[in-house]
């Protein structure tokens, strides 16, 4: 949200320059999700490394934009201070990761709490059928 406020407001001439970090910057989360999705922890660990090179680009360009006076030094360093916390929260998840290399992947992508239908509230005969569900439920 940060990115997206401080490069929203670049002048029509620079939409591209503009549109790339905004793009960059969320191709980071992106990555995250998807290498967490995939089936092996090396493909995980793939993915982490692209979300790393996304990082490495938009840091490079908020340096090229704040040398060129295109960004305020309070937008840079609010910025730059964010971007060096999330490289060094993915290299601690990379680390993490690299050291149970060898067990099992077993992420079943199911919820841990009991199957249960969840009712919807709309109207008065819901909110009743509601009142008995949790009177059964506890």
């Amino acid at each position: 949200a940060i990115a997206c406020k401080v490069y929203q407001k670049f002048p029509q001439d620079l939409k591209r320059v503009s549109s790339n970090q905004i793009a960059s910057v969320d191709s980071i989360h992106r990555n995250i999700a998807e290498g967490y999705g995939r089936k092996s922890k090396l493909e995980y660990l793939r993915f982490l490394d692209y979300a790393m090179a996304s990082l490495a680009e938009f840091t490079s360009g908020n340096h090229v934009y704040h040398e060129a006076k295109q960004i305020s030094n309070e937008e840079f360093d609010t910025l730059d201070c964010r971007s060096y916390k999330l490289e060094n929260g993915i290299r601690k998840l990379i680390i993490s990761i690299r050291k149970k290399r060898n067990q099992d992947w077993n992420d079943t992508y199911e919820t841990k709490e009991p199957r249960m239908e969840y009712p919807i509230i709309s109207d008065s005969k819901e909110t009743e059928k509601w009142e008995q569900w949790n009177e059964v439920t506890g």
